[in-house]
């Protein structure tokens, strides 16, 4: 059964959460703090999050570094405020895999929960094991990265977007597309995109202010441009 922690202070809000989710089939472990959510997982691992990222003490974005410390593939599903958006941008620059703007419906955030799910099961499917672009070396079977023979820490989401677009060079892909290929979402917010694809050229670029391999096509999307091989 999959187990999902639940981080949410407040206490109407978890426990509807927490009864939905359990009907739905989930074994639900739900707390009301940060400093609490930490030492449950250390007990009891989960395989996915839902974190209120408005938490009092010990915030929503450190609970999500120390969790994802433990397990760096951690899908994690960000609960956040209307209105509310740098929160939700630094949550996805901290590596979320989504998030749900308060007020939501229980079946919205079943299926956002699903969604992550899912996509943490079935990666991108690989065309070939290894991908090699310049100094770039995507290992898909290992689900690492390196860069000049460093290895370069990326998030399942992130390594799943560098994979698809390595895999498909000079290709323009809206953030529509993306969300789709991607993320397996038909419907999502496509900021999802926009701040994935910053955070994946801070750790691909050799300047980020002035790529050259993640590209922006104005008004259409994003290209990925194959760089020529070391020594070549």
């Amino acid at each position: 059964m999959v187990r999902i922690l639940l981080v949410e202070d407040d206490a109407t809000v978890r426990e509807a959460v927490a009864a939905y989710l359990t009907r739905a089939g989930y074994a639900v472990d739900a707390v009301g703090s940060g400093e609490v959510a930490v030492e449950r997982y250390v007990a009891h691992p989960a395989d996915l999050v839902l974190l209120d990222l408005m938490l009092p003490g010990l915030g929503g974005l450190e609970v999500s570094r120390r969790l994802r410390s433990m397990r760096r593939d951690l899908p994690v599903v960000m609960l956040t405020a209307r209105g509310q958006e740098h929160e939700r941008v630094q949550g996805l620059q901290h590596g979320a895999d989504d998030y749900v703007t308060k007020p939501f419906s229980l079946r919205e955030l079943e299926l956002r929960v699903r969604s992550v799910l899912r996509r943490a099961a079935r990666p991108v499917e690989p065309v070939v094991d290894v991908l090699r672009d310049g100094d770039l070396v995507v290992d898909l079977g290992a689900r690492s990265v390196t860069r000049g023979g460093t290895p370069v820490a990326l998030t399942a989401r992130e390594l799943d977007l560098l994979a698809w677009l390595v895999q498909h060079p000079g290709v323009v892909f809206g953030r529509d597309d993306l969300l789709r290929h991607v993320w397996a979402w038909q419907v999502g917010d496509a900021s999802t995109v926009t701040v994935h694809v910053r955070r994946l050229r801070e750790k691909v670029e050799a300047d980020p202010g002035r790529p050259v391999r993640l590209l922006t096509v104005f008004g259409r999307g994003y290209r990925w441009e194959r760089t020529e091989p070391v020594g070549g």
